[in-house]
């Protein structure tokens, strides 16, 4: 199990969840975050400070994103467990769901 960040992130980025994330498990894709789920300890840190609340544990994803928790895990096929984001920085790329939204604005996930 591990927690999941939803459509509200894509194109936001805040990274208050990257601060607070106590073993530094969200990486940055071009469009969004992404928790890696082997990394995870599932102790909710990074959905109690999101902004757009777009953090849900994977079994409280609502179904309208249920895609979402497909997109995290594919998102780390090709880099594996690289063990810490912040080594590897922005990464310029995302998972194929969020990669074929068109752009998202910030205040359409805040309404």
């Amino acid at each position: 199990m591990a927690y999941v960040i939803a459509l509200p992130c894509v194109d936001v980025l805040d990274r208050s969840c990257v601060d607070a994330c106590p073993v530094d498990c969200i990486y940055e894709g071009e469009r969004s975050l992404y928790i890696h789920p082997g990394g995870c300890i599932d102790c909710g840190a990074c959905e109690s400070v999101c902004p757009v609340e777009a953090i849900y544990f994977d079994e409280d994803l609502p179904e309208i994103w249920a895609g979402y928790a497909i997109a995290n895990a594919e998102f780390f096929i090709e880099i594996g467990s690289p063990k810490g984001a912040a080594a590897l920085g922005p990464l310029p790329f995302d998972a194929a769901l969020v990669a074929a939204l068109p752009l998202q604005e910030a205040a359409a996930h805040l309404t």
